[in-house]
């Protein structure tokens, strides 16, 4: 008999052997994507996982780690290279999310993220449809009998104004009248289940208070230049033109610890050297951040992530 928590070893060696045609397309899969981005310039990265500061958000918590936090997303560092001049980078690896944990969520999971100076994210939409069609075609390409996903990302994707979604499927329009906790439960209560499932959709045009990390529109600063895509109804990326003004920046990182102080939620130091290499100078950027084990998922035609996952510990 196996201790408490322990799985019986025959029938996690039987689990495992059952996961490896998974593991294989998930492998082809990754490589296609480095493949991708290497013949398109991008320089392969890699940034500390431990941080005395990860990015403060709304709504995600970092793991402790010691006198640290273990990364939720490279991207400060990521964007200290763009300011150093570095044009194209990317990095494919683990990060980490404190109490996440379901059918698409796992406290430790893969992110592909990739960074464009003298870009906007008009330009990382591009290099996404280019990069999870490959991705498509390596799984498919490979494998004598392909699964069949629900979604085909090969179909035109679907790009909507937020403002539009809203609208047609919440039925108030959240860039002329902001409410954020609406705004939330009807993304995911009215807007996301009514999103096509047969083929990718994009979410472009966020209202200005979710902005986050990304910069405001030039032409209507009530929008953030931010896209989500979705494939079927999974959130697999996020995308910004990338704020690059110092004193906004930390305004917003300010306001943002501050409402998680009032939400009782654990606070983090601001990244001064990011702060820094944002006031020394970062060119006109976009980025993106995409979830690998939820594109392997989807590929897969699966439904939870244990499909993918050889383990979630």
């Amino acid at each position: 008999m196996s201790p408490a928590g322990v799985p019986d070893a025959a029938a996690e060696r039987r689990r495992l052997r059952a996961l490896r045609p998974a593991l294989e397309r998930r492998a082809r899969m990754t490589a296609a994507l480095r493949r991708t981005l290497a013949a398109d310039g991008f320089l392969e990265v890699e940034t500390p996982v431990r941080l005395a500061a990860p990015a403060l958000e709304p709504h995600i918590d970092a793991e402790p780690a010691g006198e640290a936090f273990l990364r939720t997303s490279p991207e400060l560092h990521m964007k200290r290279l763009l300011a150093a001049g570095y044009p194209r980078i990317f990095q494919l690896g683990p990060c980490f999310r404190q109490g996440e944990r379901g059918r698409l969520h796992h406290p430790e999971y893969t992110m592909l993220e990739w960074y464009r100076a003298e870009a906007d994210y008009r330009a990382v939409l591009r290099d996404a449809e280019r990069l999870v069609r490959t991705a498509a075609r390596a799984v498919a390409e490979a494998d004598p009998a392909p699964p069949r996903p629900a979604v085909d990302p090969e179909a035109p994707w679907l790009v909507l104004r937020v403002e539009d979604a809203f609208l047609r499927w919440a039925g108030w329009n959240p860039v002329k009248r902001w409410d954020a906790d609406r705004f939330d439960l009807d993304l995911v209560d009215c807007v996301e289940p009514r999103l096509p499932r047969d083929r990718a959709t994009v979410l472009i045009d966020y209202p200005a208070p979710a902005a986050a990390l990304a910069r405001l529109s030039a032409t209507d600063p009530r929008v953030a230049e931010r896209w989500e895509l979705y494939l079927g109804a999974v959130e697999i990326a996020n995308a910004f033109s990338e704020l690059t003004d110092a004193a906004e920046q930390r305004a917003r990182f300010e306001a943002c610890a501050a409402a998680r102080a009032r939400a009782g939620r654990p606070v983090y130091p601001l990244d001064e050297a990011f702060l820094a290499a944002l006031a020394a100078g970062l060119p006109p950027s976009a980025g993106v951040a995409l979830g690998v084990d939820r594109l392997a998922l989807v590929l897969a035609g699966g439904r939870d992530l244990d499909d993918v996952l050889a383990f979630r510990e």
